[in-house]
């Protein structure tokens, strides 16, 4: 089980192993404040009013992507949420089913993998549309650090485990900044910037950017670009205790 599952430090005493739970313990105080609370009340209840008037919009999407090769219309994926527990975030399917066999020991793609309507769907970023569903199940925030694999955690820093101080969000300061052309290690420092900087007037700001960064289509990119942005530390590899 995840639970069980133990990491490498990614600082420390070299060779020093650590269980999930103790990297958990690394993220520090959940921010819990007036401002925390109002933001994470409307997110449940704008997302929910989000989710019935999206739909039918939903529904013709989840259509398209059926017809075009008879898979699953949706990506279920676990990522780490608030606190780094993990939780299943939603995607509409961008890529061929089981895309990962087409992916090398280092992580990049060995042939085109993105669908006709992925290739739309992401160009729209409309992929991440069913993330309404996580935002109104208070799993996701409207705005916040966008999750990442969680089998990167083994990689983390106990500074960048830090990010996981609030809800991770369908937008976010990174994703106005750059987006998937900025380093890993570069995103988690703007992740962390805007916990300790939040406001909900600095939330207003970014949902207003991202429309504009959707519209021009900055920072995209069609599939996996880690011998570009990945500069994380080194891996161990999870292992069993």
């Amino acid at each position: 089980m995840e639970s069980e599952g133990v990491l490498t430090a990614a600082e420390g005493e070299p060779g020093r192993r650590r269980s999930l739970a103790e990297a958990r313990e690394a993220v520090g105080t959940l921010r819990d404040d007036w401002q925390v609370r109002t933001k994470y009340a409307l997110d449940r209840a704008l997302g929910t009013v989000a989710v019935a008037a999206t739909a039918p919009l939903l529904g013709a999407i989840a259509l398209a992507i059926r017809l075009e090769d008879g898979g699953p219309a949706l990506f279920l994926q676990e990522r780490p949420g608030l606190g780094a527990r993990p939780f299943h975030v939603l995607k509409f399917r961008t890529m061929l089913v089981d895309a990962d066999r087409f992916v090398d020991a280092r992580g990049r793609p060995t042939r085109h993998r993105i669908t006709r309507v992925g290739r739309w769907l992401r160009r729209t970023s409309l992929d991440e549309l069913p993330q309404l569903v996580n935002i109104a199940r208070g799993e996701m925030s409207f705005v916040g650090p966008r999750p990442p694999v969680i089998i990167h955690l083994q990689r983390y820093t106990d500074a960048q485990m830090r990010r996981f101080r609030m809800k991770p969000g369908l937008t976010g300061l990174a994703q106005i900044s750059g987006r998937n052309q900025l380093s890993w290690s570069r995103r988690i420092a703007l992740d962390n910037a805007y916990i300790d900087d939040f406001s909900l007037v600095g939330d207003l700001r970014i949902l207003l950017r991202t429309v504009g960064v959707v519209v021009r289509r900055e920072g995209m990119v069609d599939d996996r670009n880690p011998e570009q942005v990945d500069d994380l530390a080194p891996v161990g590899g999870w292992e069993d205790p």
